[in-house]
């Protein structure tokens, strides 16, 4: 197999500092609070659906090495469909598309059955953490960051 090297534009956190840290210490505060393995399904969605090659290797990596299972990692792209998920989980990734694919609008229906399972603190959380992974995602896809690359 031969695969494509894709050259990188830019090492953004070099050229950038002050902006990566500052998305560092955004990412740090959006965490707080939330179920690591729900914080790595969010950040692995997210980034699917932004076709971040870097990060869905990163936090598909985090996720293994916290102890997520194979089956999960592979189905996320099909959670509707798979009964693999929690309702709580279901209900952090349809925000979490919504949130993402935000020009289509977050639903009624979404963001009730996500503050069904989260209470208000952990929705702002879970609405932080959509928002920063799709920084990163934004940063990594313009700047063509991809797995290996430093």
């Amino acid at each position: 197999m031969t695969t494509v090297q894709i050259p990188q534009r830019m090492d953004f956190a070099a050229v950038a500092p002050k902006v990566f840290k500052a998305v560092l210490a955004l990412d740090a505060a959006a965490r707080q609070g939330l179920d690591l393995v729900l914080l790595e399904l969010v950040q692995i969605r997210a980034s699917q659906i932004n076709r971040c090659a870097y990060c869905i290797d990163y936090h598909t990596g985090d996720a293994r090495r916290g102890g997520e299972s194979e089956g999960r990692v592979y189905q996320l792209d099909a959670w509707q469909e798979s009964s693999l998920y929690t309702a709580k989980e279901r209900a952090a990734l349809a925000l979490t598309e919504a949130v993402t694919r935000l020009p289509d609008g977050v639903p009624d229906a979404v963001y009730d059955e996500a503050a069904r399972h989260f209470d208000e603190h952990e929705l702002a959380q879970l609405i932080a953490l959509v928002f920063t992974v799709n920084t990163w995602n934004r940063m990594n896809v313009t700047t063509r960051k991809t797995p290996g690359a430093q």
